[in-house]
């Protein structure tokens, strides 16, 4: 119970500190210091961390390594998408491909003169590629390159259009999820007949819920700081800040942003199935492709177009230092919540709660959402609950899979009312706002699903 008492007391000031506008990667990293300093102390037997069969040999030192350990990992994964992707929309900035993307796709888009309609149809679109593209953090900077200038073309405001790509990817549909795979072995039944027969009926409730209240709420969003939605002139294209575009780029550079996104889509399951591409392996080619072609565009100076593809790797350091970074302190902070016992105690929580099955998914789902808005983690959170599934329903005849589906559902959505999550950290630096700020906008969507996710699961669970 201390040990609960202290988690809860550093996580309280660490929210504060950071809603007052400290500068988070600080407060996380201290604050994740703290914990596992706590643990060290007082319950040093109670944390894995340190009783690695290869620590330093002081458990003082073993913090800090585990603090490369989360550089190693994050920097070769989830970085490494995030920082490629940001250096490609960089370069696409730098070359005028964004301008000329949007500068097509706008005049269809504007003749709808209703750009909320066209950000709620944008929550669908980015579910249903989600599929194809189970990275969160990958699809969510495949958007910001294509659809967020858009959105902000036709005058939605840049919160507003972060705030939804942010919301893009939390059901983690299809057979490539690894949530959804998890979840098809635990309750033992094949991974596509759990998407096809459990996840697809209630994501059809789902997503349209999310469209209807993205709209509203987007709007009302805007209309409450002031935003007035003037199509062209509402903020600059741009992803990034703007290095020198380049001027009267040709039409064609317009295919170049949608480029990385149609080869992944191509090259997977439903297309190709035998050639897979990866999110960081298409933005190089992406990003080699637009150098190509100011090479021939801009043959007479040549010496500025190699000078310009700087422009890529710069912009990979900018992801780096305030992106990246931010994401390695957070998942520290969750490492030092774990380390603790926090993580430990809900489980055990949930296990001896000894309600019925509505009431046990209810518990089950409110601390599978706590623990990935504070870890920024659905993938994290899940994983820690899904193996108390099985016994939990073991005397039910809805099976296990009615209670694996809600809690799967339940943590890809909370893990976009985490402020501390990669993607809504990703969104809030593109659209220059403060991760709060988007997730008090994505709160009205992801509450309208969750109600939606219980009454659906409440009414299969009665009808078994």
């Amino acid at each position: 119970m201390i040990a609960l008492i202290i988690a809860i007391a550093v996580t309280v000031i660490a929210a504060t500190l950071i809603i007052k506008r400290y500068q988070p990667h600080t407060v996380l990293l201290l604050s994740g210091l703290t914990l596992f300093a706590a643990t060290a102390l007082f319950f040093p037997e109670q944390s894995v961390i340190f009783r690695k069969t290869d620590p330093t040999g002081w458990t003082g030192f073993d913090i800090f390594e585990h603090i490369h350990g989360i550089m190693s990992y994050r920097l070769a994964g989830l970085g490494l998408i995030i920082m490629a992707a940001g250096g490609f929309a960089k370069y696409m900035d730098h070359i005028g491909a964004t301008n000329a993307m949007v500068d097509i796709s706008i005049k269809p888009l504007s003749r709808i003169h209703a750009p909320y309609l066209v950000l709620a149809i944008g929550y669908a679109v980015g579910q249903v590629l989600n599929i194809f593209i189970p990275s969160a953090a990958g699809l969510a900077m495949l958007l910001l390159v294509t659809l967020y200038p858009t959105l902000v073309r036709l005058g939605v405001s840049k919160a507003a259009a972060a705030a939804m790509i942010g919301t893009t990817s939390v059901l983690d549909l299809g057979p490539a999820s690894g949530t959804a795979n998890l979840a098809a072995n635990t309750a033992n039944i094949d991974v596509a007949i759990f998407f096809t027969q459990y996840q697809i009926p209630l994501a059809a409730f789902i997503i349209p819920t999310i469209c209807v209240l993205t709209y509203f709420s987007a709007k009302y969003f805007d209309s409450r700081d002031g935003h007035v939605v003037v199509a062209g002139h509402s903020a600059p294209v741009g992803t990034m800040d703007p290095e020198p575009v380049a001027q009267s780029a040709p039409g064609f550079y317009a295919l170049l942003p949608i480029l990385p996104l149609t080869m992944i889509l191509i090259f997977s399951k439903l297309f190709i199935a035998h050639i897979e591409i990866s999110v960081v392996t298409a933005m190089i080619m992406g990003a080699l492709l637009g150098l190509f072609c100011e090479m021939i565009r801009l043959r007479h100076d040549l010496r500025e177009v190699f000078k310009g593809f700087m422009v890529f790797f710069k912009g990979m350091g900018t992801m780096f230092s305030g992106i990246i970074s931010l994401i390695i302190c957070a998942e520290f902070f969750a490492g030092g919540l774990k380390a603790i016992g926090a993580i430990d105690f809900m489980i055990v929580t949930a296990e001896s709660a000894g309600f019925g099955l509505v009431g046990m998914m209810f518990v089950a789902c409110i601390l599978v959402a706590v623990t990935a808005i504070l870890t920024g983690s659905g993938n994290a959170a899940f994983f820690s609950f899904a193996n108390l599934a099985p016994q939990l329903t073991a005397s039910s005849s809805a099976g296990a899979v009615s209670l694996l589906l809600p809690l799967q559902f339940t943590a890809g959505i909370a893990r976009s009312l985490s402020p501390v999550s990669g993607v809504i950290i990703a969104v809030s630096e593109v659209a220059g706002c403060s991760p709060i700020d988007i997730v008090k906008r994505t709160a009205i969507p992801l509450g309208g699903a969750l109600i939606v996710l219980f009454t659906y699961n409440v009414l299969f669970l009665s009808a078994s």
